[in-house]
């Protein structure tokens, strides 16, 4: 493939190396045919051209997914590709349709979980990263949607996983298909519960596994016609017999025996057993123990998986006896008896043991004895009993082991398969085999011989598989394929199997003749086959031969191939075994009648072996294969260990370089067109521009550089083996010569730059000196300037000092002058003032003290009429209270009566509070009219003196002039006589004011009395109405016991009419939602009973208009009533109807059950989000009311002292709302929107509903969004993988949306339900868990598909979803926090993870930087899964550093030994994140005060009490 290559200097290369298989390396000098390479390991080599395979430069450096998307597609590739993604723990690596799985020797248990099934379902094959489960969801889907049966086949040598992988697809088909049987086990339970039982019985230590299965099997699972599993089989094949009774070391032998030597002392002395070196069948080995298994407790394990399978214990102690029985025989030895040829066991220790077995075996022992010292010949005449020698014996007593094993074997095999039981009904099924690898060893027998033979039949079936894969993949994308050769190995198995000239054929027939030997059989072979080129005979050997397998050539030993190969069942144990007493040992052996007439019956391994492969193969081509190749990387069976020659073994035993050649023969590389524009375009630029599309692109490109044998597919351009590495010669050329044109631009643009630096710094150092010069200049001008600038300013504040002292002395003389004039002025104007309040207050007093006076007067006369009134009326309903057989007759005029006088007396209390008030407003201002007199005339008197005072002082300075009289007695004398007046009308009005206060209170006293008396009789009234209802209960308990009898009466006397018996009461609804009986009486007494014909037909009008209102309040609120004041009118016209018929009271009432079935019915179209949206407003403002109101029966918010009983009619009901003023009324006119009532059980199961279908309509809304959301999400996360390279060099793009529309389309959705809740006005808590349950989601998706997904995990995806996200923060700003809350952090691990994936330089970066700065939130898993994935598709920088890889992976290990969940998929939590006390809390009573009942309702005469409460 490399030969026609031109390789360059410089070129990377891969060549062989005798230590790791192949090395890269550097081309350094290329001299014609040989050239002269240099290694990664240091040393330089010269090879030839045609000997080295060319390497990928631009690989990813921790590999690619698929290995078919390689390059180069060639040993080296596939082996370094394999290895570097094993070094990040990625195991599992695709070949096309093939998966290879190396085996790590660690738990990763987060590749295993339920996060990841559930990430695999229904996801297209190869979108997501390798997996098992990748393999076993398509074989489902294309059973499920093409009705076609599939398999899946798994191999692989010992150790490389191949039972684990099995484990894994039958859990996720369990996980796809799963069903729960009858018994509570389901079927893929019992089939994986097998696994320890036949694991036990037919699993051992080889040389490369500790527990290597030495059968293959063949799990069959059967599935019914909706998917389900319905049945499964198991089918094993070649059970390794002789390993029974032939150990090589190291190995052990079945763990079966090892187990049972360990089982508790009870059990190992019951079958007489010890210590596995005492035993001839186990201690050939010197290994008796596995590290870190305890044989005791697999024993104890191995019985309860037997119990979980459904073996009984008596058949499992029949099972362990068997086992016993074989390890017996094997300690039997013999010596030559007495006659010729005859042997006899040897010594006491070996009678021992045979008497064990036929103990254990429950047989004769002399029977048991003959059958293996004796042969008897039966010929057409006589029987005749022939003595066997020692040796003889001894292999009588094997093959009696080895037959007995099998059969056991086989046993339990149909046991298993009859307790899992098998649907016959099944049509398809889906088959998983597990069966050895391609072996060999140092000495191989006749199982590495059978074993290859399995192989090369399945690597016939998987080349055929790879090449209809090779066509179907060209047919797809059209291109001619015609000349391809099929390579194929038919030729190995005709000679092994063709008849009458195969090997196996060969082999039987030296089986058949008596004194052949393996040496005649091998003689026989060199002659047959000399001059096959698949076959020759080793130079040193003289029994030996070899076969060139496609895995290799592999030298097989004939020494014991004609033992192996016999499979016959001898008579004597037959038949000793037949009759044995045990009924589970003779079951094993059931008579035949073909072997009456034969001593023996010989049948060949090879040959039943073969059918039992033609089966397999029949039954594998009728169902469609998935091929699942495991290989183990080291044979130390320890993790992070890639040992390069044994996986490139395992790779060529498995096929898979079968398969690459396969490959080569056609189209090896193919890539896709925007890769090869993007790749090659370099090679001719002109081409791109103005192209139309990339396909045209391609074939200018190609036709340009000349290329031949190409072909254009529909998708893809497919080159053949070599021109890739063609086309990257001639780019690495162009590379070379515009590196050479970078390099001189760099180096004339660094000169330049250094010119420009020192011409730029001379200058600079110019302009320093002379701005220094300048500076000296400046300072000195500016000192001179300072000086005269400091004189001025200090002249000016001398002469500003001075004028502002003479100032303000001017200022102060002023002000002084002026205050004392203002203050003579305001006291003049005080004392004007003062005289004129005196005089008005004076009068107005008088005016209101005569008002007083005659109000209270008539007040008083008002309150001893209605008083006497009153205990008339009060007299008369005691009278008519003591008359307790015509209290029914009186009631609706006593309670119009109480009724009125109650109000009279409350009318009373209002006037008394009244006058109170009114008295002590009076007396209150009379007292502070008089004190404000008392003070003013104290002033007066004192203003009086002084003037006084300051006369006589005048008159006594002035001269004695002659007497001028200036006092006016006249007016002195008339001021005293009124002032006497005054006097005595102010003692006349002390005096009314005593008598009206004595009045006053003579008068509460009576009032007093008057409410006590009427008290009274209230309390009385209420107890006779309890006694009352006393003697209704006993009275109705009464007629439902009369009601019994008379059904019981009637059920006695079925043959009577009807007619002849009383009617049953029919139950019927009152207003208040309760039901009664139509004959449930009114009130009774033990003597009377009320209850009359037109009660009935009232109670019946009151049930038709309740079933009325009821309909028509469901008729209107199943329409959309709008909203009031932001608030829902349906569900406040719910509740005030409600709380108006006192049902949240009721014991029994349907109301409920109606309201609930209308909501039922409403919320039945789940994809209209405005429809729910407004359901969701209404039910939740219903559901608040109803928290807010409702209280349990005793709950701890009633008032500490006793009530009465609730009201029940319409007295009771005005008694009291009587009792509270009118005050307290206005103020609770805001609460009564709202009133807490104790609810009844209908009530509160009622408000349970309710918060059911809350939680039901919230879920709907959010997943309709969340479905809404997934495609966008998936578009939005692979925007860039599909639009990169679609936009070739002239600009124009291919692609038809935009990425960023995806992004668009996602805030279009959230602001569309945004607006959608909030014009239903859904409460902002109810929305902020939405979108909060949103965004998690939305970081759920983008960050799992970002782990998943490694064309996902570049930088340029990073920087697509990190402006997606922004565009999401600022959508949470627009929201505001009142609806968005806390969404924006519920995208914390993708933001974290995108901001890593964007950062430059990441190889400089320490693990604490990464851990604490950059991605604190996330965990070492998925900081390894982004650091391993990430690679950089714009400027292919590196990732990580090695050290931070290796951390990561130290703490990894830590994690998986310490038990700790390394699961790094996120997981979307679907519950709800509210309670009804979180939605009660954010809305409050007052907010309803306005609302606006249902105005359809308003206009119905039965709803008039809403406009009451509106």
């Amino acid at each position: 493939m490399a030969a026609s290559v031109s390789l360059g200097i410089g070129s990377l290369v891969w060549l062989e190396d005798p230590d790791v298989a192949w090395i890269d390396g550097e081309v350094m000098e290329v001299n014609g045919e040989e050239i002269k390479v240099f290694c990664t390991s240091g040393k330089t080599v010269v090879v030839k051209a045609s000997n080295v395979y060319p390497k990928d430069a631009e690989a990813p450096p921790c590999g690619v997914d698929d290995m078919t998307r390689l390059a180069y597609l060639h040993e080296p590739g596939v082996l370094h590709n394999l290895r570097s993604r094993y070094d990040i723990n990625e195991i599992y690596t695709y070949t096309g349709n093939i998966l290879i799985a190396v085996n790590p020797f660690i738990k990763l248990p987060h590749l295993y979980d339920n996060h990841m099934m559930a990430q695999y379902k229904g996801a297209a094959f190869g979108e997501l990263s390798p997996h098992p489960f990748a393999v076993a969801d398509v074989a489902y889907r294309l059973m499920i949607n093409d009705g076609i049966s599939q398999s899946i086949l798994v191999s692989g040598e010992s150790g490389a996983g191949k039972t684990e992988s099995t484990k894994l697809l039958m859990r996720y088909l369990a996980y796809m298909g799963g069903r729960a049987a009858a018994e509570g086990r389901s079927v893929e339970q019992q089939v994986l519960e097998s696994n320890p039982v036949l694991e036990a019985f037919g699993n051992a230590k080889t040389v490369r596994n500790n527990n290597s299965s030495r059968f293959g099997k063949f799990v069959e699972i059967q599935f019914d016609q909706r998917g389900k599993i319905s049945g499964a089989a198991i089918r094993t094949y070649l059970l390794e017999r002789s390993r029974v009774c032939q150990v090589s070391d190291p190995e052990r032998n079945y763990h079966c025996f090892y187990m049972l030597c360990a089982a508790p002392p009870e059990d190992v002395q019951r079958y007489k057993l010890g210590n596995p070196r005492t035993f001839h069948y186990l201690n050939q080995s010197n290994c008796y123990e596995l590290d870190g298994i305890d044989d005791c407790k697999e024993y104890i394990a191995t019985r309860s998986a037997m119990d979980v399978v459904g073996i009984s214990s008596e058949e499992q102690d029949a099972i362990f006896r068997v086992v016993a029985a074989v390890l017996h025989l094997g300690n039997i030895e013999f010596a030559k008896g007495k006659e010729i040829d005859s042997s006899v066991p040897k010594d006491e220790k070996s009678w021992f043991h045979l008497r064990t077995s036929a103990e254990l075996l429950m047989c004769d022992v002399k029977a048991l004895e003959d059958s293996l010292c004796k042969r008897v010949i039966v010929t057409r005449d006589e029987t005749i009993t022939k003595w066997l020698d020692p040796e003889s014996a001894v292999v009588s007593r094997d093959a009696l082991a080895k037959v007995v094993y099998s059969r056991l074997f086989d046993w339990l095999v149909d046991k298993i398969n009859s307790s899992i039981g098998q649907d016959p009904d099944s049509k398809v099924l889906i088959g998983v085999l597990d069966i050895y690898g391609f072996e060999s060893f140092k000495t191989n027998s006749f199982e590495q011989f059978c074993i290859n033979l399995t192989n090369e039949k399945l690597q016939q079936h998987f080349n055929q598989h790879v090449f209809k894969m090779e066509q179907e993949e060209y047919t797809k994308e059209e291109i001619n394929w015609s000349y391809i050769e099929f390579i194929d190995n038919k030729d190995v198995l005709d000679l092994i199997e063709k008849k009458p000239g195969g090997i196996i054929a060969l082999l039987d027939e030296a089986c058949m003749f008596p004194r052949s030997t393996h040496e005649t059989f091998a003689q026989k072979l060199y002659q047959t086959f000399k001059n096959h080129k698949r076959f020759s005979k080793p130079k040193l050997s003289r029994s030996d031969f070899t076969i060139c397998h496609y895995a290799g050539d592999v030298t097989y030993q004939t020494e014991l191939f004609l033992d192996k190969n016999k499979d016959y069942v001898i008579a004597e144990h037959q038949a000793l075994l037949g009759a044995s007493k045990c009924s589970f040992v003779s079951c094993l052996f059931p008579p035949s009648s073909e072997e009456s007439s034969k001593s023996s019956k010989f049948s060949s391994i090879g040959s039943r072996f073969k059918q039992q492969l033609q089966s397999l193969l029949e039954t594998l081509s009728s169902s469609e294969p998935h091929y699942i190749r495991c290989v183990k990387p080291n044979n130390l069976l320890k993790p992070a260990i890639f040992e390069n020659k044994n996986v490139l073994q395992q790779l060529r035993c498995g096929g898979v370089m079968e398969a690459i050649r396969i490959s080569c023969a056609g189209y090896p590389t193919r890539k896709p067109f925007f890769e090869f524009v993007d790749r090659f375009g370099i090679l001719a630029p002109d081409v791109l521009y103005g192209s139309t599309d990339e396909v045209t692109a391609c074939k200018r490109l190609l036709e340009k550089v000349g290329l031949q044998g190409y072909q254009i597919g529909k998708t893809k351009v497919f080159l053949r083996a070599g021109q890739m590495a063609e086309l990257d010669a001639r780019r690495t050329e162009i590379l070379g010569r515009s590196a050479s044109i970078i390099q001189r631009k760099i180096r004339s643009y660094m000169a330049r730059r250094s010119f420009v630096v020192l011409r730029l710094s001379a200058i600079r150092i110019q302009s320093v000196c002379r701005g220094q010069l300048a500076r000296e200049v400046y300072g000195g001008l500016r000192k001179e300037a300072s000086c005269l600038r400091i004189q001025r300013d200090l002249r000016m504040h001398l002469a500003r000092k001075a004028y502002k002292e003479l100032c303000c002395s001017a200022v102060s003389i002023q002000a002084g002058m002026r205050g004392m004039a203002a203050r003579t002025e305001l006291r003049f104007r005080r004392q004007t003032r003062a005289a004129i309040f005196i005089q008005s207050h004076c009068r107005k007093y008088l005016a209101h003290l005569n008002y007083t006076k005659l109000k209270k007067a008539a007040l008083t006369t008002q309150c001893a009429w209605r008083g006497k009134v009153a205990r008339r009326e009060l007299r008369k309903l005691k009278m008519a209270a003591r008359e307790t057989g015509a209290l029914q007759a009186a009631k609706n005029k006593l309670e119009k009566q109480v009724e009125e006088l109650t109000w009279r007396l409350q009318l009373e209390k209002r006037m008394r509070a009244d006058m109170e008030e009114a008295k002590t407003q009076e007396n209150g201002q009379l007292q502070s009219a008089l004190q404000e007199m008392q003070l003013q005339f104290k002033e007066t008197k004192a203003m009086l003196m002084k003037e006084r005072e300051a006369a006589k002082k005048a008159a006594e300075q002035v001269p004695v002039i002659q007497e001028v009289p200036v006092m006016d007695h006249a007016m002195l004398d008339k001021l005293a006589v009124e002032n006497e007046k005054l006097k005595a009308k102010v003692s006349s009005l002390e005096k009314k004011i005593d008598e009206t206060e004595k009045k006053y209170e003579e008068t509460n006293k009576l009032s007093e009395e008057r409410l006590k008396q009427a008290l009274e009789a209230e309390s009385k009234i209420v107890q006779l109405k309890t006694t009352m209802q006393r003697l209704e209960e006993k009275i109705s308990d009464m007629e439902s016991e009369n009601q019994i009898l008379r059904q019981q009466t009637l059920l006695n006397s079925p043959v009577k009419r009807m007619a002849e018996h009383p009617p049953t009461p029919a139950t019927m609804r009152l207003e208040n939602g309760h039901y009664v009986n139509e004959e449930e009486p009114q009130i009774a007494t033990p003597v009377k009973k009320f209850g009359t014909e037109s009660d009935s037909k009232f109670r019946r009008s009151l049930l038709d208009r309740q079933h009325e209102n009821v309909d028509a309040l469901i008729n209107c609120v199943m329409n959309d009533v709008g909203f009031s004041q932001g608030k829902p009118v349906a569900a406040f016209t719910i509740y005030k109807c409600l709380l108006h018929w006192k049902s949240f009271e009721a014991e029994k009432t349907s109301v409920f059950d109606r309201l609930v079935q209308m909501i039922g019915s409403a919320i039945e179209n789940q994809d209209n989000n405005e429809h729910m949206a407004y359901w969701l407003s209404n039910i939740s403002t219903l559901l608040f009311l109803l928290q807010r109101s409702l209280k349990a029966s005793g709950a701890a918010g009633a008032t500490p002292h006793r009530k009465p009983p609730p009201p029940t009619s319409l007295f009771e009901r005005m008694a009291m709302g009587f009792r509270s003023s009118p005050s307290a009324k206005l103020a609770a006119v805001s609460l009564d929107v709202v009133r807490q009532v104790e609810a009844k059980y209908p009530a509160l199961l009622f408000k349970q509903q309710l918060t059911a279908y809350l939680e039901k309509i919230y879920g709907i809304i959010r997943d309709n969004l969340k479905k809404e959301l997934a495609s966008l999400l998936s578009l939005c996360i692979q925007a860039p993988r599909t639009s990169k390279g679609s936009v070739l060099r002239s600009g124009r793009s291919f692609g038809k949306d935009s990425p960023s529309n995806h992004w668009q389309s996602i805030i279009e959705c959230l602001s569309a339900l945004l607006s959608t809740l909030k014009e239903n006005f859904v409460p902002p808590i109810l929305v902020q868990k939405i979108f909060t349950q949103t965004f998690s989601f939305i970081n759920v998706q983008l960050f799992n598909s970002l782990l998943l997904r490694r064309e996902c995990c570049t930088f340029s995806n990073g920087e697509y979803v990190k402006a997606g996200l922004a565009e999401l923060e600022q959508w949470c700003c627009q929201a505001k926090e009142e609806y968005a809350g806390s969404a924006w952090d519920e995208l914390k691990h993708i933001r974290q993870a995108v901001g890593f994936l964007v950062i430059h330089q990441k190889y400089r970066i320490s693990y604490d930087e990464i851990t604490n700065d950059l991605c604190p939130i996330l965990s070492v898993q998925q900081l390894y899964r982004i650091c391993t994935l990430y690679w950089d598709d714009n400027y292919n920088t590196r990732s990580v550093s090695p050290d931070v890889i290796s951390s990561m992976r130290v703490l990894m290990t830590e994690d998986s030994n310490n038990a700790v969940s390394s699961s790094f998929l996120l997981d979307d939590n679907s519950s709800i994140p509210f309670s009804v006390d979180d939605l009660s809390n954010t809305l409050q009573e007052k907010d309803f005060t306005n609302v606006k009942p249902a105005a359809k309702l308003l206009e119905n005469p039965a709803f008039q009490f809403l406009h009451d409460s509106g």
